[in-house]
């Protein structure tokens, strides 16, 4: 029987008349509703016309929900509000669980389910309407979503109707990208919710990475003590994570007669059903942003806001992508806010201050902006738009994310090179995982899975690229390399297991193993579970806790996807394969008991998540591990992973300060294994290079930037040698040469020359000389091989090459820049070409006598420095008549009495200039 009475209460019910008109005129509409009106049950519900009221069409209704918890709580509560169970007007489909009876006129979804159904029928047979709920948070599934339906409606079903709903949304962006959409608001009973503001009282860390500093977590725990003192009601408080919320449980301990429940997307069923129905005792419902939107959790009163949020980050420098820990937005604020007032007044605390408030972001960051964009990309391309130019989209995604999204894509065969989608691809986007995750699947799995050679290794990549992923920075070897031999990075067609000590065993049932170690990388394990995965899936296979049963429902849905069977065949398959462990230990081990057992698992856990992540290989290299990718990483103390000489890292973050990703999760593999999974990074180079001051030349096998061997190469390329020797040059300098007084003379005598007249003299800069090593050092270069042989080249005799000869200005070289220049009293005196804007002339003073201007090289008038008999400056000028004139008195009264002996006459312009003492004239 339906419950008129709660459908009556509901506020969105007065907006449903203008829905209706907005959508029998447009097609299409934005309806706002605040939170607790009942947009997300009562409007499907009206859609589908199961009202019951009079000439109501009957519709089949789609709606779309961001999250699992949301889709089936809102199926069940819709279902309720029918006097039905959840199956039979209404049902939901999440990933590995559907309940939908063969009436049904409403299925509520995820927006990642509904991604599968579009790529397989984008008519979308049978529906009738879409809603898109929660549009606000901006995922990247939702935006996708409604780009697709939108294509939809325009190309094939103009009279599919899309309703785009939220609380707090971009109601004119939407409107705009739904093809003028009009706008419908629905208000509803808006009871007034009181702010706290309740800051630390000392500062407080900002977060960073998945990391929150437990000194707020600990002012968390206080204030909701505090609140369930001020205050009546249930508490909810929002964290941002799993972690977080049961720390906060852990401080909060016993309450007395107040229950803490957790809500989260791996909490089990049972707590979630609890937590959306009444409670006999008064409660604290610990939740993530889960509990933001679509749930309405009864009795709360008081909301208690941390303030964080989790966004998805991509760390392309390190190739590693995870969740990062930020600060919630206004939006995300206000719909947390909303909580607290659903029924009744309340009251929300906020652990930040008031002034912080107007510096929050106004919205969540749209996922597109900030996410690995590869299982979007592969969406994409398998819809006909490989650069997602031509999807309405609020916000288009990044070129540079786009890019490596379809370098990963390439990689793993799932487009070609103009970015369409293979049918390889194709596949791939079909099974509900991300392509990295998808490639592993289909390739460990093998022949023994259905899975075509063809497909399994990769061939429908491009040349030299199938087999691993693009690595990220420091991936090349340093210095002066050439391919030697590469070694092919394809799949041999039994790549799921030659060459890989007892993965034979996949013809035979490992698939099964497979899919259940996809499955633990599909979604985070509990971090109890330990770092390890092979003891991650022996604990999953133990429990009894939420994520395990989640996960055997994941591994079965993985098996079909595999096996090309529906569920019920996977769940058979799991069956089997679970009894009491002997069907998988025979199936693993190849039946030789526990030993084979351990080794089966092990091999395929690694090889598993080498094939997901092949850049993520690594090895031990002193303290640390060295991925291929060229990116460092770091076990935490006390990690089963310490002494493999060979990990695959499946999940790394990078902790607060440090340079090195930290291993997260992972599997010990061998050698073997990193060369099949990485194998379109292994190569076989002469690396030539500058090392130690000498040429190094050695042969060296490399897994991308990881050596695997290395010897000395006795016949290095004259090509690399030489390449190596200018790299030396460049680094230590034309020093290495062969130099004498006049090579460093002409040199800069040069340097002037360029400086003065510039062409054709020419540019004596290092980098200028580097650049015409071959015109100056040649033949002599190419026949040194080592050091000592540069220690040999006449640097002076080498740069006369380069005096422009062909024009016939060389000949002027001594004309225009002497090395000597005859001064008055017959000296032939070197001048000083340090500074190329003005030489330097160093002349004892009475040796200038008589000049009545000062000598000009090249139009340039030198720097006279003029010595005393000494031989030390007492005065420097380029005027030597102003000098003569001005100067020289001074200089004579202090000069004349020190040296009595040397002449000092009166006049000097016209005196006559001697290098000698008066003595020495006969005076």
């Amino acid at each position: 029987m339906i419950r008129y009475d709660a459908l009556d209460a509901l506020p969105v019910r007065g907006a449903l008349p203008a829905l209706h008109d907005a959508l029998e005129e447009h097609g299409t509409a934005v309806l706002v509703a605040p939170p607790g009106t009942g947009k997300t049950t009562l409007v499907p519900l009206a859609l589908a016309g199961l009202l019951g009221g009079e000439g109501a069409p009957a519709r089949r209704v789609v709606v779309a929900e961001p999250r699992r918890i949301a889709a089936r709580a809102a199926a069940r509560r819709m279902a309720w509000l029918l006097g039905e169970r959840p199956g039979a007007s209404v049902g939901y489909t999440v990933r590995g669980e559907r309940v939908v009876g063969r009436h049904a006129r409403v299925e509520v979804v995820t927006t990642g389910v509904l991604l599968q159904r579009l790529q397989r029928d984008q008519e979308l047979t049978g529906v009738d309407a879409v809603v898109l709920d929660e549009c606000h948070e901006r995922h990247l599934d939702a935006d996708t979503s409604a780009a697709f339906l939108w294509d939809v409606r325009q190309a094939l079903r103009p009279e599919l109707r899309l309703v785009a709903a939220s609380a707090t949304t971009d109601a004119e962006g939407w409107s705009r990208l739904l093809g003028g959409a009009p706008v419908v608001e629905a208000h509803g009973v808006s009871y007034p919710v009181e702010t706290v503001w309740a800051p630390p009282a000392r500062a407080v860390r900002p977060p960073h990475g998945m990391r929150v500093d437990p000194a707020l977590l600990a002012h968390v725990a206080s204030v909701v003590r505090r609140a369930l003192a001020e205050r009546a009601g249930d508490v909810l408080c929002f964290l941002p994570g799993v972690g977080e919320i049961s720390r906060v449980a852990g401080l909060l301990g016993a309450l007395g007669d107040v229950d803490v429940l957790q809500v989260h997307g791996r909490a089990p069923a049972a707590v979630q059903d609890a937590v959306l129905a009444p409670g006999a005792r008064r409660r604290v419902v610990l939740a993530t942003s889960v509990a933001e939107s679509s749930l309405t959790v009864p009795g709360v009163r008081v909301v208690v806001d941390a303030g964080l949020a989790r966004e998805p980050r991509v760390d392309h420098a390190r190739g590693l992508s995870a969740l990062t820990t930020v600060r919630a937005s206004r939006a995300a604020a206000r719909q947390r806010a909303g909580r607290a007032g659903r029924e009744a007044p309340g009251v929300v605390y906020r652990c930040w201050a008031e002034a912080e408030d107007a510096r929050l972001p106004r919205f969540p960051a749209p996922e597109i902006k900030v996410a690995d964009l590869t299982a979007f990309a592969l969406q994409a391309a398998c819809w006909g738009d490989p650069d997602a130019s031509g999807l309405a989209l609020l916000d288009p995604p990044p070129g540079g994310a786009m890019t490596a999204a379809r370098s990963v894509l390439e990689a793993v065969g799932a487009v070609d090179c103009a970015g369409r989608a293979t049918e390889r691809g194709v596949r791939l986007s079909r099974l509900g995982l991300h392509p990295r995750l998808g490639r592993a699947l289909l390739d460990a799995a093998g022949p023994g899975s259905g899975v075509p050679p063809r497909a399994a290794s990769g061939a429908a990549a491009p040349a030299g690229r199938s087999g691993a992923l693009p690595p990220g920075t420091g991936a090349s070897p340093t210095g002066t390399s050439a391919p030697r031999q590469a070694a092919g990075g394809t799949a041999r067609p039994d790549a799921a297991g030659a060459g890989v000590p007892g993965a034979g065993s996949f013809r035979s049932g490992g698939a099964e193993v497979v899919a259940e170690v996809v499955g633990l990388l599909s979604e985070e394990a509990p971090r109890e579970y330990g770092d390890d995965l092979v003891s991650v899936l022996r604990a999953a296979r133990r429990g009894g806790d939420a994520y395990g049963a989640r996960w055997r429902a994941e591994v079965r849905r993985l098996r079909a996807a595999v096996e090309g069977g529906d569920d019920r065949r996977g769940q058979r398959a799991t069956a089997q394969g679970d009894d009491s462990g002997r069907g998988r230990r025979a199936a693993v081990g190849g039946g030789d008991g526990g030993q084979g057992e351990r080794v089966g698992e092990d091999v395929l856990a690694g090889l598993v998540a080498a094939l997901a992540f092949p850049e993520r290989v690594a090895r031990k290299d002193g303290g640390s591990y060295l991925m291929v990718s060229g990116t460092r990483a770091e076990l935490p103390q006390g990690s089963a992973l310490r002494g493999a000489p060979w990990i695959s890292v499946a999940v790394a973050d990078r902790p607060v300060g440090r340079g090195h990703a930290r291993v997260q999760l992972g599997a010990a593999v061998d050698e073997e294994t990193a060369r099949l999974a990485a194998g379109a990074l292994l190569t076989e180079r002469d690396e030539v290079h500058w090392a130690d001051g000498d040429v190094v030349a050695r042969r060296v096998e490399r897994l991308g930037a990881v050596e695997l061997a290395v010897r000395p190469l006795a016949d290095a390329d004259p090509v690399l040698v030489r390449g190596a020797l200018l790299e030396g040059l460049r680094r230590e300098g034309f020093g290495l040469l062969r130099r004498s007084a006049d090579a460093d003379l002409l040199r800069k005598r040069l340097a002037f020359l360029r400086h003065r007249l510039g062409e054709p003299w020419p540019d004596v800069t290092d980098d200028a000389l580097l650049a015409r090593a071959d015109e100056w050092l040649e033949p002599e270069l190419s026949r040194a091989r080592r050091r000592a042989d540069l220690g040999r080249i006449d640097a002076g005799q080498a740069l006369t090459r380069l005096l422009p000869w062909a024009s016939g200005e060389a000949a002027r070289l001594d004309e225009l820049a002497p090395e000597r220049i005859l001064v008055p009293s017959g000296s032939r005196i070197r001048i000083d070409y340090d500074d190329p804007e003005q030489p330097v002339l160093a002349v004892k003073l009475q040796e200038m006598f008589g000049l009545q201007r000062s000598p000009e090289i090249a139009g340039v008038p030198l720097l006279v420095h003029l010595l005393s008999p000494a031989g030390r400056p007492a005065a420097v000028t380029a005027d030597l008549a102003s000098f003569w004139k001005d100067g020289y008195t001074g200089v004579r009264a202090e000069l004349r009495g020190r040296y009595p002996k040397h002449p000092w006459p009166k006049d000097p312009a016209t005196a006559e200039p001697t290098r000698y003492t008066k003595a020495r004239l006969g005076r």
